[in-house]
């Protein structure tokens, strides 16, 4: 505990010390333009699913946390960022967050919206505030100390810094849109917009968009297009596994799950595959090559998720999407394929996902690739790092790896909560003023 009563000196004899009241903090100080916070429990950076799962699970636990949020609204990129025809793409068993089902009357596959519902809900039944138009700049170990220093920024420039025992990482996969590099295409006169900004193909209808990109937003918002009569075409960049949601009368996820408590990985894919080709025929045939490693193989260990088809298919063999290879140029109006072929398009759509964004304020190298983002450890091993340090919603896993994350975060903090930081909270106390 000499990091504590380190810290309990330096702030002691802190001229600059005063109490504030604040909703959250236990301890708030004012230093020089910054207001610093002391938080008992973890900070969590990140408001989306898996944020309010850690901070759920750790507080059925009896540990207090506090969520910093950049934005002004809890999973801002499911409300902000998403389609308005998107669904979960697994059952909804397999996407509630840990404590709290889905309600029983909510769809097999949840609406956009439901699932928003969802979320306000639980968090509201967890008591789950976050402090909402934080900006996290940065979060470093101080080791002087013992502590975490997060720093953060609100809307009107308001600096603020929480020291804390432990930080989980909830930011996630999909913090930031993806937007490769495409020669020529910001000479492009017609709109160009990634899916982040794409809500519905009513304003494209009669147009010839070109969607780059095919996941499961590009398979999507290709069909989404063509439901609003636009003519849409499809970049298909790599080989793609593209696999019926759902087989013989259950979910193929839900499916595959069952196989494997039974079967090898490369067993369980090849029955996949087998499956797919009885439904779909042979996908090559029409643009989409499937990769030499099975579905479940390669998510494995890629993370890169197989395509739940949801009608695309039939509308890309009835020739009404066209497939495309991987663009070589891109003209004023017009696109030049790696094949030669040239042809006009009026708007194009970078359907090319997301990425974390954790290099940008977390000064650490061990835990975090500073390349990706993504922690070095594969799953599962990656929620741990060094001097209380955790990430959840890493595992490239979706909304059931975020779960798992929450569970095993909340239970290793707990096992030093307990035993250290209720100690740490009551030896601050005896020299500051606590908000009650």
């Amino acid at each position: 505990m000499s990091c504590l009563r380190e810290l309990e000196g330096k702030m002691v004899h802190d001229h600059h010390h005063h109490h504030h009241p604040h909703p959250h903090p236990h301890y708030l100080q004012d230093h020089g333009l910054t207001r610093r916070v002391w938080v008992p429990g973890p900070v969590i950076v990140g408001a989306g699913p898996s944020g309010l799962a850690a901070a759920a699970c750790l507080k059925d636990k009896g540990v207090p946390s506090i969520v910093l949020e950049r934005s002004n609204c809890i999973a801002s990129l499911w409300q902000f960022k998403t389609y308005d025809r998107l669904r979960l793409h697994l059952p909804k068993s397999f996407c509630q967050l840990p404590l709290m089902p889905f309600p029983e009357d909510f769809p097999t596959y949840p609406s956009k919206q439901q699932f928003v519902e969802y979320l306000e809900a639980y968090a509201k039944r967890f008591g789950i505030k976050p402090v909402f138009e934080q900006e996290v700049e940065s979060a470093e170990f101080d080791d002087s100390v013992g502590l975490w220093r997060v720093k953060s920024v609100g809307l009107k420039g308001e600096e603020m810094e929480y020291v804390c025992r432990w930080l989980v990482v909830a930011t996630g996969e999909n913090a930031e849109a993806l937007v490769p590099e495409i020669k020529g295409i910001e000479s492009f006169h017609g709109k160009v917009q990634h899916t982040a900004e794409y809500r519905s193909g009513s304003s494209f209808k009669g147009k010839k968009v070109l969607v780059v990109g095919c996941g499961n937003s590009g398979m999507e918002v290709s069909l989404d297009l063509c439901n609003h009569n636009a003519h849409p075409s499809l970049v298909v960049r790599n080989a793609v596994h593209v696999l019926p949601r759902e087989m013989l009368g259950r979910s193929t996820f839900g499916l595959s799950m069952w196989l494997l408590k039974w079967l090898p990985v490369k067993l369980v894919d090849r029955f996949l595959l087998i499956l797919s080709w009885l439904i779909f025929g042979d996908t090559a045939s029409f643009g989409l090559d499937r990769p030499q490693v099975g579905p479940l193989e390669l998510k494995g260990k890629t993370g890169k998720t197989p395509v739940l088809d949801v009608g695309t298919l039939a509308k890309i063999k009835s020739g009404d999407i066209k497939v495309h290879p991987s663009i070589q140029s891109v003209g004023h109006h017009s696109v030049q394929f790696v094949n030669g072929r040239v042809e006009n398009f009026d708007a194009i759509i970078l359907a090319t996902g997301y990425k974390s964004n954790t290099p940008s304020w977390l000064k650490e190298k061990e835990m975090f690739s500073e390349k990706d983002g993504m922690p070095w450890k594969p799953f599962p091993h990656g929620w741990k790092g060094e001097c209380g340090l955790y990430a959840v919603g890493f595992s490239r896993r979706g909304l059931l790896g975020s779960s798992t994350d929450a569970k095993r975060v909340s239970e290793d903090i707990n096992k030093f909560w307990k035993a250290e930081a209720k100690h740490m909270a009551m030896t601050i106390g005896r020299s500051f003023t606590f908000q009650p």
